[in-house]
């Protein structure tokens, strides 16, 4: 009982080490890739906008100079000068701005998006780093284990228990294993390579992993309800507010513009005349009013917003049906891969076992050098399998993380 408790602690301090390394990438991603970066300068245009759209029209300045003189009672008019200001109907522009907002809510939800895809991709990268160099750590053991036969075969061979092919063939498997440890390394290479890209950091500058990782003994399994938080959904949500705020917009723009101004009108004194008014300046306030009579085009764009609220309704219906069958995939992939690390994990016991029943009759001098290299094969093909179990079991994970948190 003791030695299971203490087994559950060190993976336990194993999966809390994994995780605070793979953050401490996923942040320094975040921090550093250009593509995230340009999702934010989108998202603060978009604030921005939220300024553009708080003003009036442009005032409208004029003047006039009478090249004919009209003349009135009061003395000829000389020139003219006028200034005039359209005002929206009351509420428009807190309705442009509102518009605005909900399209930069929608460009958050973006940012969002793009942090959790890079998040994932960082994951799954660091993941299959992981099961790189623990493959040649399994691979490393191997060669040394083969050694070890290798000795025993020379051993055997002085005193005629073995022959010199028993010896050669367990060279020829220790190259086998070179080999494979030599194309991991190249693999590695380009996925390291990856992961700086994503860094943003040169291609070759090195980067840590895990050593070891074990499968808790048990997994949280959220339902399908959790998918309803994620930012692939909720940008649908945003995306249909703003076709609503620009349904409000409409409304107002539909409505008349009122026109407030001041005319200007200089008056020459007439000459020899006294009287009261005599070169009186004339000033003329003026209110107008824009009436769109001819309202089709709002009744068009209400037509359409009705049938954006549509689309993206059956847009966020498709996604969500997208997300669910990634979501079970995942699921069950990973806990294929924990029943996989178990078998593998039983497999890897017994070929010790029969490893240990091969040394002992190594010592009664009946080693058979076939069985050895095959109880070898199974040990590494049962190293990799649980490796492979492991990376999947930890890259499912990631997966669901994405979905759901």
């Amino acid at each position: 009982m003791r030695y299971f408790l203490i087994i559950g602690i060190v993976l336990s301090t194993l999966t809390q080490m994994n995780g605070q390394q793979l953050q401490s990438y996923i942040q320094e991603a975040e921090a550093n890739n250009p593509e995230i970066q340009a999702f934010e300068l989108r998202y603060n245009i978009a604030e921005e906008k939220i300024n553009e759209v708080n003003t009036l029209p442009n005032t409208e300045f004029g003047a006039a100079y009478f090249v004919s003189e009209p003349e009135t009672r009061t003395g000829a008019q000389r020139a003219k000068f006028s200034v005039k200001q359209m005002l929206p109907w009351f509420g428009t522009i807190t309705a442009r701005e509102n518009y605005a907002s909900s399209m930069a809510e929608a460009e958050y939800v973006e940012v969002s998006i793009a942090k959790r895809k890079l998040a994932l991709s960082v994951s799954e990268f660091y993941y299959l780093l992981y099961g790189i160099r623990a493959k040649q750590k399994v691979l490393d053991d191997n060669i040394q284990l083969l050694e070890t036969y290798e000795q025993l075969a020379l051993t055997a061979t002085e005193v005629g228990n073995a022959s010199a092919v028993d010896v050669l063939r367990l060279q020829i498997r220790q190259n086998e294993i070179l080999q494979q440890k030599e194309v991991l390394f190249q693999k590695a290479k380009g996925i390291q390579a990856a992961l700086n890209s994503l860094l943003d950091r040169k291609y070759d500058e090195p980067t840590e992993v895990v050593t070891n990782l074990g499968i808790p003994e048990d997994d949280p399994v959220p339902g399908f309800e959790a998918l309803s938080l994620n930012p692939e959904l909720l940008k649908f949500d945003k995306l249909y507010e703003s076709v609503v705020q620009s349904e409000k917009l409409n409304q107002k723009e539909s409505l008349p513009s009122l026109g407030v101004g001041l005319d200007f009108i200089p008056i020459e004194e007439r000459p020899e005349m006294n009287f009261s008014d005599n070169g009186k300046d004339i000033l003329m306030p003026m209110v107008s009013v824009s009436i769109p009579i001819f309202n089709n085009k709002y009744k068009s764009i209400t037509k359409q917003n009705e049938l954006k609220q549509q689309e993206i309704q059956s847009q966020k219906n498709d996604r969500l049906n997208t997300l669910k069958s990634k979501f079970a995939r995942a699921i069950s992939e990973r806990n294929e891969a924990r029943i996989k690390f178990n078998i593998q994990e039983k497999n890897l016991k017994q070929a010790k076992n029969a490893e240990e029943i091969l040394i002992r009759n190594y010592e009664t001098g009946t080693i058979n050098f076939n069985d050895v290299l095959d109880i070898q094969e199974l040990q590494l093909k049962f190293g990799i399998n649980q490796i492979e179990a492991i990376q999947a079991y930890y890259t499912q994970s990631a997966t669901i993380n994405y979905l759901t948190n």
